[in-house]
């Protein structure tokens, strides 16, 4: 799929897309209705993992039924019983007992969430071989250093490398830390009718054996179980806040690109610049300039996440839910387009240590100016601990990159 209101939006592929949603509803609900017969709350005659009984083609079906009852979880169901009666009755009867919709939805944006950790994680990896790459290769290249847009002292352009891979290393680890939740709790979050379920099929200790039920699905799901959190919203908050945090690790790199590429400076430029639809001589620092439309778009979109936690009333939020959905998938399909377009960026950064050093020559009055008021005799180079500090970074890069 591709957007024309964001482009490079094919990047995200499927991630955060109305089918992979669905398709993750579908999940939820599978893993939900196998934990049921496992525990032989459900007769074996149950089960049935849904597959084939909904498709991308089924969006618009699933998107025009959602309005009538406020989420997309209710006419998804009826699909799935339609179709599900004609080959398995049984499962048909126990599709979605025990559960609300807000667990299927929970559930399934964060089984999205983890598809999208993954993708980033990648990104990140390569984006952190390239950046040690480059720090490493220009470790003594010189160039100036500014502050507030004007000269101040000299640094290296490994350095300024180091820098930005601390931002690219800051939101690896973020992502590393994040776990997902499923979300089952119930109509109130209590756990009270798969906790019935549980007693009607003779099973002892049934809230015992409903919790145990949440624990099995969250399992069959690849997330994390846990108590229901309808209103305690963290989980999404966490999750924005590290897309955030990625999305201004790249759009500082992508303002130094654009800075530094600029013909006056000409000190970097992009691998292969984009074009102009009425000046053919400019070659624009197309990716640069979108990485940082994301670092740009994406903290209002976090901040939408914030509202609705903020927001979030008794036992089931009223409207501030339903926020969540949309600022989420736009945040996430625009942090896995900033992600590959920032990869791209790198791999493909032209460096130009020649331009750098005649920058710093031409300049060397005001770069060396701390110097001369500190000790106006001193002659050489005036890195100070730039070579340690580069040498820290590396070596948190290293130990990033050979945890398993």
């Amino acid at each position: 799929m591709a957007d024309p209101f964001w482009p490079g939006d094919e990047r995200a592929g499927s991630l955060f897309s109305g089918p992979a949603l669905l398709d993750a509803m579908c999940r939820v609900e599978a893993a939900w209705l196998a934990a049921l017969v496992d525990m032989r709350v459900a007769g074996p005659e149950a089960r049935d993992d849904l597959a084939g009984l909904a498709g991308p083609s089924d969006v618009a079906r699933v998107a025009t039924g959602a309005e009538a009852g406020g989420n997309p979880v209710i006419p998804l169901l009826g699909l799935l019983r339609e179709r599900l009666r004609a080959r398995n009755p049984a499962a048909a009867d126990w599709l979605h007992k025990g559960l609300t919709s807000q667990d299927v939805l929970d559930s399934a944006l964060m089984r999205c969430a983890a598809d999208l950790l993954e993708r980033l994680r990648g990104e990140l990896s390569d984006q952190i071989s390239g950046l040690v790459e480059l720090t490493e290769r220009h470790r003594g290249t010189p160039m100036a250093g500014r502050t507030l847009t004007q000269h101040a002292v000299p640094i290296t352009f490994g350095l300024k490398a180091a820098q930005w891979l601390t931002g690219v290393l800051d939101a690896a680890e973020d992502l590393a830390a994040l776990t997902l939740p499923a979300q089952f709790g119930g109509a109130a979050g209590t756990l009270a009718g798969a906790a019935e379920l549980a007693r009607l099929a003779g099973l002892p200790d049934p809230p015992a054996r409903g919790n145990e039920l949440a624990t099995r699905a969250a399992a069959m799901l690849g997330l994390r179980a846990g108590p229901p959190w309808h209103t305690a919203r963290a989980p999404v908050t966490r999750l924005g806040d590290a897309l955030v945090r990625a999305t201004d690790a790249w759009g500082r790199i992508a303002a130094d690109v654009l800075t530094l590429s600029r013909p006056e400076v000409g000190e970097l430029a992009e691998g292969t610049g984009g074009g102009s639809s009425t000046m053919p001589h400019k070659a624009n620092p197309v990716l640069s300039v979108l990485v940082r439309r994301a670092a740009l778009a994406a903290p209002p979109e976090a901040a939408r996440l914030h509202l609705a936690a903020a927001d979030a009333r008794d036992e089931r939020p009223d409207g501030a839910w339903h926020l969540e959905w949309s600022a989420l998938a736009t945040l996430g399909r625009h942090t896995a387009t900033a992600a590959g377009q920032t990869t791209e960026l790198l791999r493909g950064l032209r460096v130009f240590p020649d331009r750098m050093a005649a920058t710093a020559r031409s300049s060397a009055d005001a770069l060396f100016a701390e110097r001369r008021s500190l000790a106006p005799a001193a002659t050489g180079d005036y890195l100070g601990a730039a070579d340690l500090i580069i040498d820290a970074v590396l070596d948190r890069a290293h130990r990033l990159k050979v945890q398993p």
